[in-house]
């Protein structure tokens, strides 16, 4: 870029020229697209990140999600999945809640979701910002790259840490010095070589808040996380039977779980997000379970139109549901489980007979 300076000594203007870097240009348009942390890393992971990810997966960990497993080679090495990436930018977008996540644990009858997951669709979201950010820098710039949000094989903390963006927590998560636990990622694979920014470090200390509030002990130790224990894979992976040992630590939690990032104490510094499409819809905050056992399939679609949770299906969600009233010591909504014993998919008749007699028994 260039601008005309006038000399001090009132001679005519002569010309200065002044250079942006590419780097600089880059953070500048990611912030004034929205997003609210931006860290650049080169595009390799250390040896030590597959040979966690192959940790996990040797011990079973990831459960029913196979596709861990089946690209676990591009997952730990961002070059194995695209060859050309020189350098990764690490986008963060933050999500934080303005009131406490978890108070609607206390109202049994009424459902628990995910706090990422009460309006659109994060992916979309997220998705739509890194393509205009993308295109800005191929008009920019020039060279190929790629996006991603989630849905690739991507080791997005690890990356997000080595680029500064934050640290990865106990409990897994990516942990933010600004937004501490409420930060949606994105990644642009690039082939441009930019200057790369210092890892975060590690700043959890002692500190074991998110180890022990996780309902279903699904940490068998710091930085460690058992997939098939944790709720959040429960309610939204797993496609069979809920495990019985996880039906009552569950409470009414009927789309992933917010336990280990709501009691971060990082959170203390997070500003309610600003991003309207994060902003909870009024019938997903504290839903009736006798409303929700009611949907069926047309009325599930319409109710979590443009929400992730539509993704998991009536079935799986109802099934959820139906854990969450045997869970309810609510006798009134025994008839409601009744109802749905003889169910057409055999998993949520089998959650309704379990919830019947849990609240029978009561």
């Amino acid at each position: 870029m260039r601008r005309c300076a006038s000399d001090p000594g009132g001679a005519k203007a002569r010309e200065v020229s002044i250079t942006v870097s590419p780097t600089d240009s880059i953070r500048a348009e990611a912030l004034r697209l929205g997003f609210d942390g931006i860290g650049i890393t080169e595009a390799r992971l250390p040896p030590e990140a597959r040979a966690r990810l192959d940790a996990f997966l040797a011990a079973g960990m990831q459960g029913d999600m196979g596709w861990l497993a089946d690209r676990a080679a591009p997952r730990a090495q961002p070059r194995t999945l695209w060859p050309e990436a020189v350098s990764v930018i690490s986008l963060g977008l933050n999500y934080a809640p303005d009131e406490d996540p978890l108070a609607v644990l206390a109202q049994r009858d009424r459902g628990s979701i995910s706090v990422y997951a009460r309006n659109r669709d994060y992916h979309e979201v997220v998705k739509s910002r890194l393509k205009a950010l993308a295109r800005w820098m191929v008009a920019q710039f020039g060279g190929p790259l790629k996006v991603f949000v989630d849905t690739a094989p991507v080791m997005e903390k690890p990356l997000a840490q080595q680029a500064g963006l934050g640290w990865q927590g106990k409990h897994t998560n990516l942990v933010s010095r600004a937004h501490g636990s409420w930060l949606f990622l994105g990644e642009i694979y690039t082939s441009l070589a930019l200057p790369p920014d210092a890892p975060e470090q590690d700043h959890c200390g002692s500190c074991r808040a998110c180890l022990d509030i996780c309902p279903t002990r699904a940490f068998p130790a710091p930085y460690r996380l058992d997939a098939r224990r944790c709720i959040s894979y429960l309610t939204i992976e797993h496609r069979g039977p809920i495990p019985e040992e996880h039906r009552v630590p569950m409470g009414n939690r009927i789309y992933g779980c917010d336990d280990c990032l709501a009691v971060c104490p990082w959170n203390k510094f997070a500003r309610t997000h600003a991003e309207p499409a994060f902003a909870p819809r009024a019938a997903l905050v504290a839903p009736k379970l006798a409303e929700l056992a009611a949907l069926d399939d047309a009325g599930f679609r319409t109710l979590f139109s443009a929400s992730p949770v539509k993704r998991i299906g009536r079935d799986r969600f109802v099934r959820n549901v139906l854990v969450a009233i045997g869970n309810s010591d609510e006798p009134a909504l025994r008839a409601t489980a009744q109802g749905l014993a003889e169910d057409p998919d055999p998993v949520v008749a089998e959650a309704a007979r379990w919830a019947a007699q849990r609240l029978e028994a009561a």
